[in-house]
C-alpha cells in the first residue's frame, strides 16, 4: 500500500465523522479528482479484509469496519508494512525528504535527471524541489555542491552529516527498540542489538542514568557513526573538542563502548568519535536525589551562571504570562539540571531529537508558549538559539509546574456586584455559598457604583447582575438577580475552567474571513494584521512580532491548522481572529494550512487563558469538524458551528 493510500486510511480510522474528499486531499496534497481514485483503489483492497469505505451524500467517506479482528490483522500487514519496500513520494515534502536521504545515503553525486525518473516527476518539478532541499541542508550547515555533468552532492562537516543523517534516516517518534532504518538505511540486527546491549551494560557498570529517549539518541549516534566509518568518513580530528570533555567521567565510559564495539565489529574510532560520544553523555544524564541533594538550597546546588538563568527565564515567563510558576523550588532545580547538559549539546553543535515534539505543542500550547518565552531569555544571555525540540523539553518541565501550582490552588475568591439591594444581593450570596461551598469562597458583596474603591487584589472573579464594561484585570459572570440553573451552571463551568463562552468572549465577526485565497503565509497574515489594526506603526510591530515567534518554533500544528500569534503581546484586548482558505497554502517545508486561527493576548493580562487553549486543541483534534468549518461561507453559520464544537 502506496503513503498515500496509508494516509487517507489512516485519517479514516481517526476520524468520528465523515471525510470530504476535498478535505483528504488537502491533507496529500493532491487534486480531490485523484483522491477519488485513490479512494476506489483503497476501497478495493478494504473489501476483502473486513472493512469498507462507504460515500454518504453530502457528508464523504466513512469507514466501515464489518469484521474488527479480520480488518485489524490487516492493518499490521498493510498499514505498517515493511518499511524497507520502496515507496513513490507524492508530495513535495516526501520528495525533498527523499531526496535528501539519497544524497546523504550516497555522499557522491547525483544527477537530477535520475531523481526526476525514479519519483516520476518532471525536471521543472525537482528543480523548485531543489530550493526546499537547500533550506533544509542550511539548518544543519551543509549546502549542495553542482558539478556539470556529474550532478548533485552534499557537501559540509562531517559531524553536521551525521546530526542531518540523525534527522532525516531515522523515523522521528519511533520506538525504543533500536530499530535503525526508514526504508534507506538499516545494519545488521545482531550489530544494533550489540551496541544497545554495550551502551546499557556500560552505563550500568557505573551507575549512569539515561532517559529511554536519551539512550535512544546515543544509539543513533553510535550507529551512523559505525555506518560512516564502516565508508570510509571518520570524524575530522582538527574537530576534536577534546580538553576537558576528556578529563570527565563520562570521557571514560565512551572509551569503554568504544571499545567494546571496535572489538566486536571491527572497526577502529578516531578519538574524536569518543569525544563526541561522551559529549552525549554529558548532554543526556539524569541527576538522581542522591546528585542534586534534596535538603540543599537552590543557589548551592546549582552552577551561579545557570542559577542566574533560570531566575531570568522565570522572570520573563511571569513577566509575559502571569503562570505565578516562579517561585515553584521543582521547577527551577528541573530547569537547571537539564540547562546544564543542553548548554553542553549546543555549545558543540549537537542536535537532540524530541520524539515528543508534535505532541507537546498540540497538547500544552501554554506551557509550549511559555517554554518560547524561556528560549528568548536563554538567547538573550547566552547567545545560543536552541530549537523546538529543546523548546518542547522545558516545556514538559513548566507544564509539571503548571500542574502542581493548580493543585495548590485554594477555592477561586469572588466578589458579587448587585444593583438591587441588600435582600437581593443576600440571596445571591446564600444561593451560591451554599451551592459551592468549599468550591468557591465568596469576598463580600458590593453596589456597583462602590466597585472603583474595593481592593481586587485578592479576587479571582466578578459575578454581577448588571453588565460591567470597565476593564478590571480579572474576569467577570454576568447572571440574573434570581439565580437560574442556566446561570449556576455557567458559574460551575468557570469554577471548573471550562468556561463555554469561549467563541463569544474573543471572536468578533468582523475578525473573521471565510474562503480567502493567498498564495502564502505571508499574504494572509498580512491580511489579516491589515484588518485587525488600523495604525501602521502598530500593524508593522504586529506582523515583526509575529514573525519573531515563528521563527522559533511554527505555529502549524498538522491537520491544516496553524496559530500564530506575536511573541510578546501586542494589543490592548484578548481576541482570536480566524481565516479560511479555499486552498491550502504551505506554511513550513512540510506542513500546508488551510484554517489559520490568530492569537493576541493582551497586554499585561492577568486572565486565565487555558479555556480559550483548550478549545483551541479541540479544533485541532477534530478534522471532520474542522473541514466543515473550512466549507462554510456564511459567519453565523460558521459561528454556530464553533460553539457546537465548543461543546464536544
Amino acid at each position: 500500500m502506496d503513503r498515500r493510500l496509508r494516509s487517507i486510511l489512516k485519517e479514516l480510522i481517526q476520524a468520528k465523522k465523515a471525510l470530504t474528499s476535498k478535505f483528504i486531499a488537502n491533507i496529500n496534497q493532491v487534486t480531490p479528482r485523484t483522491t477519488q481514485e485513490d479512494i476506489k483503489k483503497l476501497n478495493q483492497q478494504l473489501l476483502s479484509h473486513g472493512a469498507s469505505i462507504q460515500s454518504i451524500k453530502g457528508r464523504g467517506y466513512h469507514l466501515h469496519i464489518e469484521d474488527e479482528q479480520l480488518f485489524r490483522h490487516f492493518l499490521t500487514t498493510a498499514l505498517y508494512e515493511n518499511k524497507d519496500q520502496k515507496q513513490i513520494p507524492n508530495t513535495p515534502d516526501q520528495r525533498v525528504r527523499y531526496i535528501i536521504q539519497k544524497l546523504l545515503l550516497t555522499m557522491d553525486y547525483l544527477k537530477l535527471e535520475d531523481l526526476a525518473d525514479e519519483m516520476y516527476i518532471s525536471k521543472a518539478t525537482i528543480q523548485n524541489d531543489m530550493k526546499l532541499v537547500r533550506e533544509h541542508l542550511s539548518n544543519f550547515y551543509l549546502d549542495i555542491r553542482v558539478k556539470p555533468n556529474y550532478g548533485i552532492r552534499i557537501i559540509g562537516e562531517e559531524i553536521k552529516i551525521r546530526f542531518c543523517m540523525a534527522e532525516y534516516l531515522i523515523q522521528r517518534g519511533s520506538d525504543s527498540s533500536g530499530d535503525m532504518y526508514d526504508g534507506f538505511i538499516r545494519l545488521p540486527k545482531e550489530q544494533t542489538d550489540f551496541i544497545k546491549h554495550t551502551i546499557i551494560a556500560r552505563l550500568d557498570e557505573q551507575d549512569m542514568t539515561l532517559s529511554d529517549i536519551a539512550i535512544q539518541n546515543l544509539f543513533i549516534h553510535i550507529a551512523i557513526a559505525v555506518l560512516r566509518i564502516q565508508n570510509g568518513h571518520p570524524v575530522d580530528n582538527e574537530a576534536n573538542p577534546k580538553q576537558e570533555v576528556n578529563r570527565t567521567k563520562e570521557y571514560r565510559v565512551a572509551e569503554k563502548i568504544v571499545e567494546d564495539i571496535e572489538e566486536e565489529l571491527g572497526v577502529t574510532f578516531p578519538p574524536t568519535e569518543t569525544s563526541y560520544i561522551a559529549l552525549h553523555l554529558l548532554g543526556t544524564k539524569i541527576l538522581t536525589a542522591a546528585d542534586t541533594g534534596e535538603n540543599q538550597d537552590i543557589e548551592s546546588l546549582l552552577d551561579p551562571v545557570i542559577y542566574e538563568l533560570v531566575i531570568a527565564m522565570l522572570n520573563r515567563i511571569e513577566l509575559e504570562m502571569h503562570l505565578n510558576i516562579r517561585h515553584d523550588r521543582e521547577l527551577m532545580i528541573n530547569l537547571g539540571l537539564h540547562l546544564k547538559p543542553a548548554m553542553n549539546r549546543y555549545k558543540y553543535g549537537m542536535n537532540i531529537r524530541n520524539p515528543m515534539l508534535e505532541s507537546i505543542k498540540k497538547n500544552y500550547q501554554l506551557a509550549f508558549q511559555a517554554a518560547v518565552h524561556a528560549g528568548v531569555v536563554i538567547e538573550k544571555h547566552t547567545e545560543i538559539a536552541i530549537d523546538e525540540n529543546e523548546i518542547a523539553y522545558l516545556a514538559l518541565h513548566i507544564g509539571a509546574a503548571m500542574e502542581r501550582q493548580k493543585l495548590k490552588q485554594g477555592p477561586k475568591r469572588c466578589l458579587i456586584v448587585c444593583a438591587s439591594g441588600m435582600g437581593t444581593s443576600q440571596l445571591i450570596y446564600y444561593r451560591l455559598k451554599s451551592k459551592f461551598d468549599g468550591k468557591m469562597d465568596i469576598a463580600g458583596t458590593t453596589e456597583y457604583y462602590r466597585l472603583s474603591t474595593y481592593p481586587l487584589e485578592d479576587i479571582d472573579f466578578i459575578i454581577t447582575t448588571i453588565p460591567i464594561h470597565e476593564d478590571l484585570g480579572i474576569p467577570i459572570v454576568e447572571v440574573n438577580a434570581i439565580i437560574s440553573k442556566e446561570d449556576l451552571q455557567h458559574i460551575s463551568s468557570y469554577i471548573a475552567g471550562t468556561s463555554s463562552n469561549v467563541i463569544q468572549n474573543y471572536l468578533q465577526e468582523d475578525y473573521l474571513f471565510l474562503n480567502q485565497s493567498f498564495p502564502a503565509k505571508e499574504d494572509i497574515l498580512e491580511f489579516m494584521i491589515r484588518k485587525i489594526e488600523s495604525d501602521d506603526r502598530k500593524r508593522t510591530r504586529f506582523l515583526e512580532s509575529i514573525y519573531e515567534r515563528e521563527k522559533i518554533a511554527p505555529t502549524a500544528f498538522g491537520n491544516l491548522v496553524a496559530i500564530p500569534h506575536p511573541l510578546t503581546p501586542q494589543s490592548q484586548q484578548t481576541f482570536i481572529s480566524i481565516a479560511t482558505l479555499t486552498e491550502p497554502i504551505s506554511w513550513t517545508a512540510e506542513k500546508t494550512v488551510q484554517f489559520v486561527l490568530l492569537l493576541s493576548v493582551k497586554k499585561n493580562s492577568i486572565e486565565d487563558l487555558q479555556p480559550l487553549y483548550e478549545m483551541i486543541s479541540k479544533l485541532i483534534e477534530h478534522p471532520e469538524s474542522l473541514q466543515k468549518l473550512i466549507q462554510i461561507t456564511d459567519k453565523g453559520s460558521f459561528m454556530s458551528m464553533l460553539e457546537t464544537i465548543e461543546r464536544l
